[in-house]
């Protein structure tokens, strides 16, 4: 099914685009790419004219709703790497959807005009991609990760430029911007005060050290056991608490009632003979998060690495094993590389190797106190703006798209 989401505000009509922003699926991509169409915006551009074309599958329908971007859902789904008769079927379709896919972006890519393309990853920034290339208008890939994806790879000898998260991509024509963060995380206050009142806010107690732990929106099973071993080894300390974000996928194995999302509860004061262990399901506060922890535990996906540089906080890192080109890996080296975080390859997190990494970092807090400037010296908040400009230096001059006047109203750009 393509068309506007609901809600959205159709404004705009074909070959008025300043810009198609192809892409989605997921956080990871959603995510950038609204932080560089906002940009757009904040620069003069009219929101009308940047236009989404994104996934029917995952958030973005849910996370574009009602932000005045016209949208354009496509179909699509991951390729299951299986024999299985039943899989093998499931692939199929899945090839049929992008095919799908494919073709209706061609379309909406000759229909708009778009000044320029911008490819943010996922199925339909494929579609995107292919039209752009078959219309001849510029495309601008956004690649977060440390290193390019397959498709990436393959779309980059095509691209008029490539915004990278991180130096030494290889990419053809990369300009380091960095990646786009929520505007919140650049807002994180890690003072004494600022700490204080995070933890305040989460139900942490304030003297005591904080360790956060997460895996994503939907968790990391095998953190979530490394955690609960190094808790149970924790489990008379009266100075360390816990903040775990379970995940909502694992959730039912610490808590079985639906209507319950945290245990304990809020305002439950700290256990006076042992470690304060609080656990959640999810946590959509995620700068209080940084603001309240003394070092974090977590994955290492590309948004993840760049919140803990723009915030400044010291982590250990557990790259996910299998994940494509290894990428969550190359993430975690480039903070490790500047003494922001230490890695803990997904093997070795156990109880034991967990909780000896993040007790010989509590014990050093000069040492956190230098992570956490480490991390904070590569941080890009501006990273949106400096990708924005990137698409502005690669679009088409004249033809479509309009900017806004100091007064609010618009003409040709």
């Amino acid at each position: 099914m393509t068309g506007p989401v609901r809600g959205a505000r159709s404004g705009g009509t074909d070959g008025e685009r300043y810009a198609l922003v192809a892409g989605g699926g997921t956080a990871g991509h959603l995510q950038p790419a609204l932080a560089i169409a906002e940009a757009l915006v904040a620069r003069g551009h009219d929101r009308a004219t940047i236009e989404f074309l994104g996934s029917e599958r995952g958030q973005d329908a849910a996370t574009l709703e009602g932000r005045g971007f016209p949208v354009t859902l496509l179909p699509g789904r991951g390729i299951v790497r299986s024999l299985a008769p039943g899989d093998l079927v499931r692939n199929a379709r899945s090839a049929w959807e992008l095919a799908v896919a494919v073709a209706r972006g061609v379309g909406i890519v000759g229909r708009s005009r778009p000044r320029v393309v911008v490819a943010v990853g996922g199925y339909a920034s494929l579609a995107g991609a292919v039209g752009a290339l078959l219309h001849r208008v510029p495309l601008v890939l956004v690649n977060v990760d440390a290193v390019p994806g397959a498709a990436n790879r393959l779309l980059g000898r095509f691209a008029t430029a490539s915004a990278v998260g991180w130096a030494g991509n290889p990419l053809p024509r990369a300009v380091v911007t960095g990646t786009p963060v929520r505007p919140e995380i650049g807002a994180v206050d890690r003072t004494a005060e600022g700490r204080a009142a995070a933890r305040r806010l989460l139900g942490l107690p304030v003297d005591r050290s904080v360790v956060a732990v997460f895996g994503g929106s939907l968790g990391a099973r095998h953190l979530n056991r490394a955690v609960d071993g190094a808790a149970a080894r924790w489990s008379d300390r009266t100075d360390l608490a816990i903040y775990h974000v379970v995940g909502r996928r694992d959730w039912g194995a610490y808590c079985d009632d639906p209507g319950v999302d945290r245990v304990p509860a809020d305002g439950v004061a700290a256990p006076a003979d042992g470690v304060d262990l609080i656990r959640v399901a999810y946590e959509q506060r995620m700068a209080a998060v940084y603001a309240a922890a003394d070092v974090v535990v977590c994955r290492a996906g590309a948004m993840t690495v760049a919140e803990l540089a723009v915030a400044g906080v010291p982590s250990v890192l557990v790259p996910l094993p299998g994940a494509p080109g290894d990428h969550q890996t190359a993430n975690a080296r480039v903070l490790e590389s500047v003494g922001a975080a230490v890695v803990l390859p997904d093997p070795d997190c156990t109880p034991v190797g967990l909780a000896g990494m993040v007790e010989a970092l509590l014990a050093d807090p000069g040492r956190l106190d230098a992570m956490g400037a480490a991390a904070g010296a590569v941080g890009r908040p501006d990273a949106a703006d400096a990708g924005a400009r990137v698409v502005e230096e690669s679009a088409l001059p004249g033809h479509g798209g309009r900017l806004r006047s100091a007064g609010g109203r618009t003409g040709p750009a």
